[in-house]
């Protein structure tokens, strides 16, 4: 599997994609940047695929949703342009993001960032230790859920765990 998080301070987000395999086994990072505030949070991901260049990888497990404040992933897009099943990882219940959208930004912006927002499939809690909620395509809720039993042993999936890891260790470097 191939995990994306990210670490963001000022107008850069360092994103990390860290290959796990399913013994949980570390097997190759890969970075890339993508603006704070900005909508290339997609396109980030897709070039972390791409330079990883692993046909080994058979699914992309994200992070939240919204990387480097508000910067909407669309998942359907990933999907298409790496062929892979595309799971989004989030860590609390809430009830979404459109107000935070709808405060934070205005105009296009806005406009923008809802469109692809509600373009994704809804959230689905998936009952770990603490539960976790799960946005996939490519794969349904239940291959999704066990997916993500299967690669949690502490309060987060293994390959989101270790690239958040990563990118912090590379958004410091790189001060």
């Amino acid at each position: 599997m191939l995990g994306i998080a990210e670490s963001y301070r000022e107008t850069k987000s360092t994103l990390a994609g860290a290959v796990v395999r399913i013994d949980r086994t570390v097997d190759g990072f890969v970075f890339e940047t993508c603006t704070v505030g900005g909508t290339d949070a997609t396109e980030a991901i897709r070039s972390v695929f791409e330079r990883l260049d692993r046909e080994d990888v058979q699914l992309v497990m994200i992070a939240g949703i919204a990387p480097a404040w508000f910067n909407i992933v669309d998942l359907r897009e990933l999907r298409e342009t790496t062929g892979l099943p595309v799971l989004s990882v989030s860590f609390e219940e809430s009830p979404g993001l459109e107000a935070a959208i709808a405060d934070a930004f205005e105009g296009e912006e806005r406009a923008r960032r809802l469109e692809t927002y509600r373009a994704q499939p809804p959230r689905h809690r998936v009952e770990t230790e603490p539960p976790v909620f799960v946005r996939g395509v490519g794969c349904g809720n239940e291959r999704a859920a066990t997916v993500v039993r299967h690669t949690t042993e502490t309060d987060r999936p293994e390959p989101v765990r270790v690239a958040q890891l990563a990118a912090r260790a590379a958004d410091w470097f790189r001060r």
